[in-house]
């Protein structure tokens, strides 16, 4: 059967050996949009952890670009749609690290001690300011709320599949999602406590919830 013209490039004396056409590959264009929007994206974070949310607005973020307003609001439809990015965009700095501690190989015990030395560590001035940020703007826009929500909830999932370890080494009869619930609520609460009292020993208090849960299932 013949190939149709358009797939084969037909080798003639001279020109070497038929090369099949190259696909087509991202446009300059399109590689400089992705990276402006990253640099909005990268400034609302900036502008978020500093001013927080009265001062925000995509002309100031435009503006710390060095871009135009317009060119703004050609990658993000308003002020929502930018600060929902952000809200995706942090992912790798909080939800991420959780993940792969939890689901690193491992018994329950070790992936617990993984879990504790990644939460005990001290989180960022700059990333609790920009979740403080963010947090406000949850409570005036809904669009911002659901997104924050939909983050927290895969958040404390991972405590849930913590959880899931522990009933699966013990053969089931264990319910682990009211368990991982608490242990996220507490996490979540122990940290507002730590803005204030930085000397507050969470590694044990978490240790001592984990042991007591452990023992109670």
């Amino acid at each position: 059967m013949a190939a149709r013209a358009k797939d084969v490039i037909t080798a003639t004396p001279g020109n070497g050996p038929a090369v099949p056409p190259k696909p087509p590959g991202r446009s300059r264009a399109s590689v400089k949009g992705e990276q402006t929007r990253a640099r909005l994206i990268a400034a609302a974070r900036t502008l978020l952890a500093g001013a927080g949310g009265e001062r925000f607005t995509t002309r100031n973020v435009a503006a710390a670009c060095g871009i135009s307003h317009g060119m703004c609001h050609y990658h993000f439809a308003d002020r929502t749609d930018l600060i929902v990015a952000v809200v995706q965009d942090i992912r790798p700095d909080w939800i991420a690290p959780l993940e792969a501690a939890v689901d690193a190989p491992g018994r329950f015990a070790e992936r617990v001690e993984r879990v504790l030395a990644l939460l005990t560590q001290p989180e960022a001035t700059d990333l609790a300011r920009l979740h403080s940020a963010l947090h406000w703007f949850a409570l005036h826009d809904e669009r911002v709320r659901v997104a924050l929500d939909a983050e927290y909830r895969r958040w404390r999932a991972c405590f849930v599949r913590l959880f899931e370890v522990l009933a699966e080494e013990r053969g089931g009869g264990i319910d682990p999602r009211p368990l991982g619930e608490a242990v996220a609520g507490a996490v979540d609460g122990l940290a507002a406590i730590r803005s204030l009292d930085p000397q507050l020993d969470a590694s044990s208090v978490l240790r001592g919830l984990v042991l007591a849960l452990t023992e109670s299932a």
